[in-house]
């Protein structure tokens, strides 16, 4: 049981997380709904928060930009292998603030825990 705990305090086993969006392509001012999925790891661990960024990538992958944050606190003990499921709804920003060529955008989910590393998704979108 040490070794499950050590392995998941530094990210083997962890619990992890995964946004779901019903589609990758909206439009600015779009609202949308997509689903967090948690699923625990090799250990119980206790969940603090869920943070989810909206990112624009630029340049190449080379520089990105925090467009804006949302935080779900929770305090949850996830248990061996649950399963959890929490609602997400966004609303896509009218004016994206400096826009560039070739942008992209994602939406970078972090599952933060009391102790051991954050688990993180990436899903990217298309925002016209």
């Amino acid at each position: 049981m040490l070794l499950r705990k050590y392995m998941s305090l530094n990210g083997v086993g962890s619990a992890m997380i995964d946004l779901t969006l019903p589609k990758d392509h909206y439009r600015k001012g779009e609202k949308l709904s997509g689903k967090f999925h948690i699923n625990g790891g090799i250990v119980d661990q206790l969940l603090t928060k869920i943070e989810c960024q909206l990112v624009m990538i630029y340049e190449n992958g080379k520089k990105e930009e925090i467009i804006d944050t949302r935080i779900v606190a929770i305090t949850h003990a996830l248990e061996t292998e649950e399963k959890d499921m929490y609602s997400f709804v966004y609303q896509i920003p009218d004016d994206l603030p400096g826009e560039h060529a070739g942008a992209r955008y994602l939406f970078r989910t972090k599952l933060k825990f009391e102790e051991g590393q954050d688990s993180v998704d990436e899903d990217y979108v298309t925002i016209q």
